[in-house]
């Protein structure tokens, strides 16, 4: 059985039913649909009916998710939450650096005090004159190279019981070891004089405490006691760094305040006459005068030991009487 075609105008209605069919009247839609069905004796396989063209065909969709209200959360797809990555903790800051160790103190070390038996007024000084107004005189007598005028000179000192001072050389000492002790023995103190009677002014500390140390060694071997703090610098040479060093050393350095030149011998225009004479002229309270033991090299002469009993002679009628410079000192 065929089918004839159906055409559906723009309103919905049969326009016409093949070619030789002129305009009809209009029919509903599913009344003209069930018609013509029926009358081209269609069973009962049916093509499904088509929505009019005029009402929109419902689409699916996904249901939209209700709205969430005010409060309500929003379930999001997120992924499961991290573990929390540990955080070390800060590291403390680092202590500041230790201040450097700083040099122990030095301890306060007290000035030294003087050497026992240098008197605090004698140092620094080389005593030219005893400061007093007593006349007294102090005789000296030194001793470096001959004894040749000791024996006199003991002799006369005994004579007329008069005290004197003497100094010596270690090497003298050394050498005449019956004489210093012969001296000593007598009551006179015995001083040091240098060991070998150098120059103080051209001989270096470290020599200057040497030639005190040998001199005083053998000076005590020679009389059994010390010669501290008696000492004449050789020649009178001196400077002030030198007077500290033998005061230093335990020393008072005594000069004179005249020298006789006995020394010269009468090769060097000297005689008796003249060794006393010098004396008496510059006689004052505290005189020291500086005499010599030995004998002139060149002549042999000893004016000194020759002069001794005329001077002493001479300063008693000037109303002089005698000391020792160890009675100066404590």
């Amino acid at each position: 059985m065929g089918v004839d075609t159906v055409v559906l105008s723009a309103d919905a209605g049969v326009v016409g039913a093949g070619p030789s069919r002129g305009r009809g009247r209009r029919l509903p839609l599913v009344g003209l649909v069930l018609t013509v069905l029926l009358g081209a004796g269609c069973t009962t396989s049916t093509a499904p009916s088509q929505a009019p063209t005029g009402t929109p065909a419902p689409t699916a969709s996904a249901t939209p998710a209700p709205s969430a209200g005010p409060g309500t959360p929003t379930a999001t797809a997120s992924s499961p939450p991290a573990s929390p990555t540990p955080v070390p903790p800060s590291p403390s800051p680092p202590a500041p650096p230790a201040p450097p160790p700083q040099p122990p103190a030095s301890p306060t070390v007290p000035p030294p005090a003087p050497p026992t038996g240098v008197p605090a007024a004698w140092r620094g000084v080389d005593v030219s004159r005893v400061a007093t107004d007593r006349n007294v005189v102090a005789l000296t007598f030194d001793a470096g190279s001959s004894n040749a005028g000791v024996a006199s000179v003991l002799a006369t000192l005994a004579r007329y019981d008069v005290p004197a001072t003497f100094f010596v050389t270690g090497q003298f000492a050394r050498r005449y070891p019956a004489d210093v002790r012969a001296v000593s023995a007598a009551g006179y103190p015995v001083g040091n004089h240098s060991d070998s009677h150098p120059d103080f002014t051209q001989t270096t500390t470290v020599e200057i405490q040497r030639q005190l140390a040998a001199a005083e060694a053998s000076i005590r071997a020679a009389t059994g006691h010390a010669a501290k703090p008696l000492f004449r610098f050789p020649y009178g040479a001196r400077t002030a760094e030198d007077i500290h060093v033998v005061n230093d050393a335990g020393y008072v350095p005594f000069r004179w305040t005249v020298d006789t030149l006995g020394w010269k011998g009468t090769s060097g225009g000297q005689s008796v006459e003249s060794v006393r004479a010098r004396v008496l002229d510059a006689a004052q309270p505290g005189e020291i005068v500086l005499m010599h033991v030995g004998a002139n090299p060149d002549d042999g002469s000893t004016l000194d030991a020759a002069a001794l009993g005329s001077v002493i002679e001479g300063l008693r009628e000037r109303g002089y009487s005698f000391i020792t410079l160890r009675s100066l000192l404590p």
